[in-house]
């Protein structure tokens, strides 16, 4: 049916993939890498052994993921947006948060999910070769807002504004 509405649409129809996106030794030589599959911005990680795959864009203000730090997080690790610093899990795309309980006395600083926020995408390696399948979750999650045009051109504003600071 999603398929069916997005021709109805006149959108172009998604293959979702596997995309082929380079080969495993390059790949984790460069530990990032940025790709364009199916007009999606998505940036592949290699860290700590492990392929990760989720839209390039943070989902709180479209900063660059590409140039975020790596952390590990309350058992998970994370990459922390460069621009406001948000926490996102490399494995689910949640946004994690530090915060406390006021109910609690005295109240004990922990992390807290605020639930998946950054979509995350399907690595698949095979003879050498790395492939991407792109999410086929029909759910609205917060980061599908700077693959669209609206985000794009909020996200190009942005980084004009940045760029006259410096």
């Amino acid at each position: 049916m999603f398929r069916a509405l997005r021709r109805v649409m006149g959108e172009q129809e998604s293959t979702g993939g596997p995309h082929f996106v380079g080969k495993k030794d390059e790949l984790i030589e460069a530990k990032r890498s940025f790709r364009t599959l199916d007009g999606r911005d998505v940036l592949i990680i290699y860290h700590e052994g492990v392929f990760h795959a989720m839209d390039s864009y943070c989902y709180h203000a479209g900063g660059m993921l590409q140039n975020g730090d790596i952390e590990e997080i309350d058992g998970k690790m994370c990459i922390v947006c460069p621009r406001h610093k948000y926490k996102i899990s490399l494995a689910k795309g949640e946004c994690l948060y530090k915060g406390t309980d006021p109910r609690e006395k005295p109240p004990v600083p922990r992390w807290y999910s605020k639930g998946v926020k950054q979509r995350i995408h399907a690595v698949i390696e095979t003879n050498g070769d790395v492939y991407v399948r792109l999410s086929e979750e029909t759910k609205w999650i917060e980061s599908d807002y700077y693959q669209g045009e609206k985000g794009k051109e909020e996200r190009a504003k942005a980084e004009a504004a940045e760029e006259e600071k410096s």
